[in-house]
């Protein structure tokens, strides 16, 4: 078990920043890529931004597969195990999603009951969801965690007092969005009175109207045409060089694009991220969709499998290497490709190639539209994965978060 101090190490983005470098430290974009690595050493996401159900039905998920993802908030995992596949190997490289993801195991494990666990994650302004955590999960995490979650900030006040108000206001995401929604009353509209729309008809009507217009003010576009603007999205330097070519040349017309199919394509009543984008909360439980594991339904199969996940503060790469040849069925990336080197993509997949079973399944979000692999990942690599394009483009349009400009499956050839 990895100790405190090392975890003190690792906060301070020695992880993060091994996989960001690309850049000498004092050119311009190395000091870009530094600052990133230090802010993301931190929470930076409370929830996770890809919906788990395209990524469920991408990968045919079921009994007795065996999967690695990266973890980020955790709402994944748990979701998956609806699916009760064989077993969930989880791995990040910050220290904060890990601890967020061990107590998340841990609540489903000792919380008394399903009311308690959606009050602890789901409902704003529970004021003593701190002593459930004394009471129910401190003693059962490993002392690295209880560690995180317990130092005091400079007020004295623990961090785990958090979840006395409303967590999802916090992390570099949480920031952003609030940041988001000062700058929109800055230009005079509440990003909130959409939440008011009664079909989807209404929900156009409100973007075109008033939450569109921002996104054309000079100094909207003035600030986000700065890289470490979009930071609290967890989005590093050469992210934004890749988003920035799905829009016209500005990051302002990327952003309004991801932000109309967020508040258009899908009714609010289906669409949990919306409810933190817009109402920076989760609806109660029958006002409309929850994350998976906050359902009710969902929550006797999520506690009868949360034995079969495993939490890893590791690098994926160097994790898959120590997996044994065929042993792993569905691979879930995120958009962690995104950061990636051409060496760092070819490592990535020739782990993945060898490791991967018979018709495994690799899944992964792209900040620009198209798979960025071709061309990058050699071709003796790519030749053993069948692309899924018209389902890659069919699972793109359906992801209620609408962040990313691309949804990629990739399936194992035969030998």
């Amino acid at each position: 078990m990895t100790d405190v101090s090392s975890d003190l190490v690792f906060r301070r983005g020695k992880k993060v920043g091994k996989a960001v470098y690309q850049n000498r430290a004092l050119s311009k974009a190395g000091m870009s890529e530094r600052l990133f690595a230090f802010l993301f050493s931190g929470l930076v996401y409370p929830q996770i931004w890809e919906d788990p159900d395209v990524d469920m039905d991408a990968m045919q998920l079921g009994k007795g597969h065996r999967v690695v993802t990266i973890a980020s908030g955790g709402c994944n995992i748990l979701a998956y195990l609806t699916r009760a596949p064989a077993r969930i190997e989880a791995v990040d490289l910050n220290a904060a999603h890990i601890a967020l993801n061990r107590m998340k195991l841990e609540a489903v494990r000792r919380l008394p009951s399903q009311g308690d666990l959606f009050r602890f994650f789901g409902a704003a302004g529970t004021s003593h969801n701190s002593q459930a955590y004394d009471r129910f999960i401190a003693p059962h995490l490993d002392p690295v965690s209880r560690h995180y979650w317990e130092r005091r900030d400079w007020r004295g006040v623990r961090r785990i007092g958090v979840f006395d108000r409303n967590f999802y206001r916090t992390g570099l995401l949480g920031l952003f969005i609030a940041m988001g929604h000062r700058t929109a009353k800055f230009f005079g509209v509440d990003p909130a009175g959409i939440m008011q729309a009664r079909n989807i008809g209404e929900q156009r009507r409100f973007f075109h109207e008033e939450l569109a217009p921002v996104f054309d003010r000079p100094l909207l576009k003035w600030a986000t045409s700065r890289k470490a603007s979009l930071f609290g999205l967890g989005i590093p330097p050469a992210q934004y060089d890749s988003l920035i070519t799905s829009g016209d040349g500005t990051m302002a017309s990327v952003l309004k694009a991801r932000l109309e199919k967020l508040a258009c394509d899908f009714p609010l009543r289906d669409n949990y991220f919306a409810w933190q984008a817009f109402a920076r909360r989760y609806p109660e439980p029958g006002e409309a969709a929850l994350p998976a594991y906050l359902e009710k339904s969902n929550y006797d199969t999520i506690r009868g499998n949360i034995d079969r996940v495993a939490i890893h503060h590791a690098n994926l790469i160097e994790f898959l290497a120590g997996k044994d040849a065929g042993s792993v069925d569905r691979f879930v990336l995120l958009d962690a490709q995104d950061w990636m080197t051409d060496e760092q993509l070819n490592g990535l997949w020739s782990e993945i190639s060898r490791s991967a079973s018979a018709g495994a399944r690799v899944i992964f979000r792209t900040a620009a539209e198209p798979t960025l692999l071709p061309g990058r990942v050699s071709t003796s690599l790519l030749d053993q994965w069948a692309y899924q394009d018209e389902a890659s483009r069919d699972f793109s349009a359906r992801d209620r978060s609408a962040i990313y400009g691309g949804f990629h499956l990739y399936v194992k050839r035969a030998p």
